[in-house]
């Protein structure tokens, strides 16, 4: 096991009733706070108008920023900073989900920083820049990316049909509410989105080639079989409290680090691959990683990192057989569990065809080869998406 540092900042509000903690936390940064939001549906389920009765009980400021999309846009992210630069605005306050706290967090960076965070931060990767942000809290309506309890923001420039991750430790959330009654609306097909999510975050860090931890590894296990036990009945009964509240702390504990402290590495390709195809086509990321994932365990699955299929398919499966045959019916009964779900089979289902497939492999390996499981070039990834359709 390697050294680590263990941080885990964000103070987590969880159960029923826990917005109502909002008021004298936010003013522990200030009294000016920048609101922002999806497309509405806070303000449909009442998240909204319990938020603004707060704010207004303890004589706090806000500003607005709504109508952020899915796969969040540098414009929105500039509209933000500005409106926190002209307003000296205290924290930054995400009603949503990943989309939108990630949306929170670029604009923390850009709200404290004269150059632009996209060329800057995102593309460039220059970390040493970061001297100050403007802290962030979310309210969390959607269980999947855990943007509630990480580092990590997803940014899409719509004109280069880039999406781009950055992670810092200080766009850490100072704060997050986790109701799982909020999650009560989200339809069966985000639903299923979520979970799927929530299982690749677990996958690129179970995946590896060195046979490494131990103890991380049944970590992971224990959250995926909680997913997979629940995720079907929360699609079945959306207000099921005891399923709804196991999957938003399954995505919160899924990609807050915890679980790859010490592992010599992770892998992360899938989560590269499958940027590229939401920037381009903007389907729903939970979506495009459980159509690949199968697709992308097929394709790296070798006897060099069979060992790590083997574990998955024994201790998820509960499969036997040779080491080849657990492996390749592990990957099978993945893709099996993810159209169950509800979650499209193939590319082609969602009427994607191979026109911009060489593009989004050249974009996806900008920055090089990437992932520990096998190594992936321009032609690993077209084999993949091909793989996939």
């Amino acid at each position: 096991m390697k050294n680590f540092v263990y941080s885990i900042p964000t103070k987590i509000f969880f159960g029923k009733g826990q917005i109502e903690k909002i008021g004298t936390e936010i003013l522990k940064y200030g009294k000016k706070v920048l609101l922002v939001y999806g497309k509405g549906s806070i303000k449909s389920n009442g998240i909204y108008d319990k938020v603004i009765e707060i704010l207004k009980e303890n004589e706090i400021e806000y500003f607005e920023l709504g109508g952020i999309d899915p796969n969040p846009r540098t414009e929105s992210v500039y509209k933000g900073a500005e409106i926190c630069k002209e307003n000296k605005v205290d924290l930054i306050l995400a009603m949503g989900g990943g989309s939108t706290i990630d949306c929170a967090k670029a604009i923390s960076l850009q709200s404290k920083y004269d150059g632009d965070f996209w060329e800057d931060l995102y593309i460039n990767g220059r970390k040493e820049l970061i001297k100050e942000v403007t802290p962030v809290a979310s309210i969390l309506t959607l269980s999947a990316t855990g943007s509630e309890m990480n580092g990590n923001s997803v940014i899409s420039k719509k004109e280069s049909n880039l999406k781009v991750g950055f992670s810092h430790e200080k766009i850490k959330p100072v704060f997050s509410v986790e109701d799982p009654e909020y999650t009560y609306s989200v339809n069966k097909y985000q639903t299923c989105a979520g979970a799927i999510d929530i299982m690749s975050h677990l996958f690129e860090q179970y995946f590896s080639t060195e046979k490494d931890g131990f103890l991380q590894n049944r970590l992971i296990e224990g959250i995926l079989k909680t997913v997979i036990h629940y995720a079907p009945i929360a699609i079945e009964n959306p207000k099921d409290y005891e399923a709804r509240a196991n999957i938003m702390w399954a995505s919160s504990l899924g990609l807050n680090e915890l679980v790859s402290y010490g592992k010599l590495s992770t892998d992360w390709a899938t989560h590269n691959i499958e940027h590229q195809l939401s920037a381009v086509y903007d389907i729903t990321h939970g979506i495009g990683l459980g159509i690949l994932t199968p697709a992308w365990m097929k394709y790296v699955l070798s006897e060099n990192n069979i060992h790590r299929f083997v574990d998955y398919g024994k201790n998820i499966w509960n499969l036997s057989g040779t080491d080849m045959e657990i492996a390749e019916k592990s990957i099978e009964k993945t893709k099996e569990f993810f159209t169950s779900l509800g979650c499209p089979s193939s590319l082609s289902e969602i009427n994607i065809d191979d026109t911009h497939f060489e593009k989004m492999a050249e974009n996806a390996v900008a920055r090089g080869a990437f992932g520990s499981m096998k190594k992936l070039n321009k032609e690993d990834v077209i084999a993949i998406y091909k793989l996939a359709l």
